[in-house]
């Protein structure tokens, strides 16, 4: 069997082995990213050219790739996020894109409500005073009784919207599509972008990306929230003016921002300057145990893909 399987993640089998055992028993070929980082299109070309199937991470898939990737019938995406690849080309290809979009829901929903945490009890700023053995001190403001907003009600939206309920806030939400029922059943207030931006105390996104529907937050939306308003950002960098973000910091317009994506990856920009910044880098989702099962659903997938093509062909 000469049907080849490309691994292009940065890291594979590292929270446990059963992704691995998954490939070694598949009986397909495979070859697993030897560069330990996120490959571009040139190191996904010279790696990977002739294989059929992709176990993938974020690095591009776009037309260019495609186009010489002879073989490719079927990129497996670990994660949820699918704006890497070019869905179109990959369409016109015939090539099966699929995602593992279950697993992501509760990692990046915690993150989200331990980054609110962090910067309202100002956890970051007292640490780092710590580090310098500075014993000084800022309050920070409670959570409850709170106005939080939550810009997109997908999966992770909805589940973000219902830890915060539990802890004594009011939760208003905006969704192009917004799930009626869901949201009487949960006590969720459906909203206007424009009246979410007016009443959150803090804003968190939770977007997807549209091929061709740009979405961005820039100086005009900041000057509509609240003085002192957080934002918090898990989705998309792409989603804040970076600029107009850090004007609004900086001046004391906004409260603060938690961060785990960025304009550019790996970031070192301007915001890192700030101090009422709480950054990570792109963590979201990780977590020992959803990665590996992240893994494990995206080589499942990935492997019920190709062997249904190997019955096709045989009957």
């Amino acid at each position: 069997m000469n049907r080849k399987i490309f691994v292009a993640l940065s890291t594979f089998g590292e929270y446990g082995n059963e992704p691995l055992k998954l490939l070694a028993e598949s009986g397909f070929p495979y070859v697993i990213n030897p560069l330990g980082r996120r490959l571009t299109r040139e190191e996904i070309l010279k790696i990977g050219r002739d294989c059929e199937g992709i176990i993938a991470g974020v690095e591009p898939y776009d037309s260019h790739v495609l186009d010489n990737m002879p073989n490719l019938r079927c990129i497996s995406r670990c994660g949820v996020g699918i704006d890497n690849i070019d869905l179109k080309k990959a369409a016109a290809g015939g090539i099966v894109v699929m995602n593992t979009p279950d697993v992501v829901v509760q990692p990046v929903a915690e993150l989200t409500v331990a980054m609110i945490m962090d910067i309202m009890r100002r956890l970051s700023y007292h640490t780092s005073l710590m580090r310098k053995r500075i014993w000084q001190k800022k309050a920070g403001n409670l959570i409850s009784g709170k106005k939080v907003g939550v810009l997109g009600l997908g999966r992770i939206g909805k589940r973000v919207a219902e830890m915060m309920l539990r802890l004594d806030t009011d939760v208003y939400g905006t969704d192009l599509l917004p799930d009626i029922e869901w949201s009487e059943r949960s006590g969720v207030k459906l909203v206007s972008l424009h009246e979410l931006l007016q009443i959150s105390d803090v804003l968190t996104l939770h977007l997807s990306e549209k091929q061709g529907k740009p979405f961005r937050l820039g100086e005009s939306e900041f000057a509509r929230m609240k003085k002192g308003a957080v934002i918090v950002n898990v989705s998309r960098g792409s989603f804040l003016d970076e600029n107009s973000l850090y004007t609004a910091l900086e001046n004391g317009h906004l409260g603060g921002a938690a961060l785990d994506v960025f304009p550019e990856e790996p970031y070192k920009g301007k915001l890192c300057d700030l101090e009422n910044v709480v950054m990570t880098p792109h963590i979201a989702t990780l977590t020992e145990e959803s990665r590996l099962q992240m893994e494990i659903e995206a080589t499942n997938n990935l492997l019920a893909y190709m062997n249904k093509r190997v019955s096709v062909e045989e009957s």
